[in-house]
């Protein structure tokens, strides 16, 4: 007689804390730190672990980059799942490059199966870019349509044909964005039609220029665009004036002040003024209206980072 009415409660539970923790910290103005990794050249679990561990307690959630550089690597889905299988919650990346929609609707039904609550829709490095460049890219979907495709799953309970989906996704929906030095008419439209395709939260590019994200932030305040969705700022350590140097010529959107440079230049040790800047940063954009939270990333620097959000905890 109690058997379906106990079963519906272990259903409610199941269903609850599925949900994301990231998504119920943002919504209770809790100020995030997420982290990142990527996944090993490996076929072994516990690579992943050891990588990670660190994060555990301190990282609110963990980006899982999706074939970062355009080269292979353990899949993305396969190294959230692990994470969440760890307890550590994953936000898992997810790239237009490699598949069609009909992979990527199975892959985001198979995330929230794996208990992935958290999804970011990038575009992914061109092919080119990787150390296998004849590789022929997909590319069925744009960002845009790869953002409708996860919206309207979780929201219409149905594929694009039609069909429908039971237990349905209940993503948190992620996008991209890069603070950069605004002028008169940036009106924040690509940010609007990415919040009108689902994005409920952005996670940025590195922003070292604290004065560019303080104008491009108060600009976001005015548009009430932070009204609709919540900025995660990007940051890393840097480790050293020569890879500073290096993302300035090298990535998109990126500065890093001179002044910056030169002081870790000019440091006794490079590694460690890089974390101290880190965390300066952080004091400071903690302050800026519209900032809910930091994202921290930098390839194999799961400790470093676990070093700058442990200041914070």
């Amino acid at each position: 007689l109690f058997v379906p009415q106990l079963n519906n409660i272990y259903k409610l539970l199941w269903t609850y804390f599925m949900k994301s923790k990231l998504r119920k910290l943002l919504n209770e103005n809790k100020f995030v730190f997420t982290a990142e990794t990527s996944p090993p050249d490996s076929g072994n679990k516990d690579v992943v672990i050891n990588e990670v561990e660190c994060l555990d307690g301190l990282a609110d959630a963990v980006n899982v980059t999706d074939g970062a550089g355009a080269k292979s690597h353990m899949s993305a889905l396969a190294t959230a799942a692990i994470l969440a299988q760890n307890g550590i919650e994953p936000i898992l990346q997810f790239t237009t490059r490699d598949r069609n929609r009909i992979a990527i609707q199975g892959d985001l039904l198979g995330g929230w199966a794996l208990d992935i609550p958290n999804i970011l829709c990038l575009y992914g490095d061109e092919v080119k870019g990787g150390d296998q460049p004849d590789t022929k890219e997909v590319r069925d979907l744009d960002t845009i349509g790869l953002l409708k495709t996860a919206h309207e799953i979780k929201i219409k309970k149905m594929y694009p044909s039609g069909r429908k989906i039971l237990d349905a996704p209940e993503f948190f929906i992620g996008g991209a964005d890069t603070p950069f030095k605004i002028n008169n008419n940036f009106d924040g439209s690509n940010l609007r039609t990415k919040i009108d395709s689902g994005v409920e939260f952005f996670q940025t590019q590195y922003a070292f220029d604290e004065d560019i994200l303080k104008n491009y932030m108060l600009k976001l305040n005015e548009l009430s665009i932070t009204d609709k969705a919540y900025f995660i700022i990007g940051l890393g350590v840097i480790k050293s004036a020569k890879s500073a140097r290096w993302m300035n010529k090298n990535l998109f959107g990126i500065n890093v002040p001179e002044e910056i440079i030169n002081r870790i230049e000019q440091s006794n040790n490079e590694s460690l003024e890089g974390i101290k800047i880190c965390i300066e940063l952080v004091e400071k954009y903690k302050s800026i209206e519209g900032v809910s939270g930091i994202h921290l990333m930098g390839y194999k620097q799961e400790k470093e980072i676990a070093s700058v959000i442990s200041h914070f905890k």
